[in-house]
């Protein structure tokens, strides 16, 4: 009972009128808030191995590199690309369409892996993801006058059950799959923004923090549609491409040349106190 008299009075603080919101900081959540080294990505290559018939498994800097072009944040296309391009090196693309993959059959196998074959009961890879964050991060943004969301190309089955069940957080803002564009388009940026901004207030201070190239541009995107507003892009390494060094040199380049103002190597190290340094800079 203290637990959730707690949680409401957060939510009374986040959602209530303020006297001044300092900033709005959204997070993605796949290799920000959990680390998805170990599902999302595991699925991903066991998806593309299996429609390329045992032949061809990804590696971690396979994926990279697909969505280091910026238009692949999903991963469900992501894996059809994937699959096709290997085929198509093959000589094994079929003009007539007669060999074309399902996008659907794909998109179950690649489900089966991640959430596990029963869809009410998941027992696949996403109930081993370690998370990147605690609440206490979070609440210590509350405490310091910042507003927080999630904008994620995750399923909102699948962002809910880390957010929520995972985490514990109650009815968080979140924009997912289902209810926006994908990214690099910043639709789904400015519905998180709507609805955690104080009405008839000057444009808030926003940061968006996430670990890809399309999070980036997501971010740039948003700068041109609407300049009028104060735009930071975060970046953060996954864990898989923080070792070795160089590897997550280049990683830090890539988001660096992509738009990002810093890269940090845990969500947490994106404290209140350099959140107000960057809005300085």
């Amino acid at each position: 009972m203290l637990k959730i008299l707690i949680w409401e009075c957060e939510e009374v603080v986040q959602q209530g009128e303020q006297q001044a919101v300092k900033a709005i900081v959204v997070f993605d959540i796949d290799g920000v808030i959990r680390d998805v080294g170990g599902s999302y990505r595991r699925a991903l290559a066991d998806t593309v191995e299996h429609y390329t018939d045992q032949a061809y498994r990804p590696s971690m800097q396979d994926i990279d590199a697909l969505k280091s072009e910026g238009v692949w944040n999903n991963d469900w296309e992501a894996s059809r690309e994937m699959i096709d391009r290997y085929r198509k090196q093959q000589g094994r693309d079929d003009p007539s369409g007669e060999t074309v993959l399902s996008y659907q059959d794909i998109v179950a196998f690649f489900q089966s892996r991640y959430r596990g074959p029963d869809p009410d009961h998941w027992t696949g890879y996403i109930c081993d993801e370690p998370l990147l964050l605690r609440p206490s991060y979070l609440e210590s943004l509350t405490q310091a006058d910042m507003r927080w969301g999630f904008f994620s190309g995750a399923t909102r089955g699948s962002a809910s059950y880390v957010l929520e069940k995972r985490l514990g957080l109650r009815s968080p803002t979140l924009v997912a799959m289902e209810d926006a564009p994908g990214k690099p388009d910043p639709t789904g940026l400015f519905d998180t923004i709507q609805q955690l901004e104080p009405q008839d207030t000057a444009p808030i201070p926003v940061i968006y923090v996430g670990d890809t190239v399309a999070d980036m541009q997501t971010v740039k995107n948003a700068q041109q549609v609407y300049s009028l507003r104060q735009w930071i892009g975060v970046g953060i390494l996954p864990p898989h491409a923080q070792n070795p060094p160089e590897y997550a040199a280049t990683y830090t380049k890539t988001l660096e040349q992509s738009g990002a103002t810093i890269v940090l190597t845990n969500v947490e190290q994106l404290t209140p106190t350099l959140v107000l340094e960057l809005l300085q800079k």
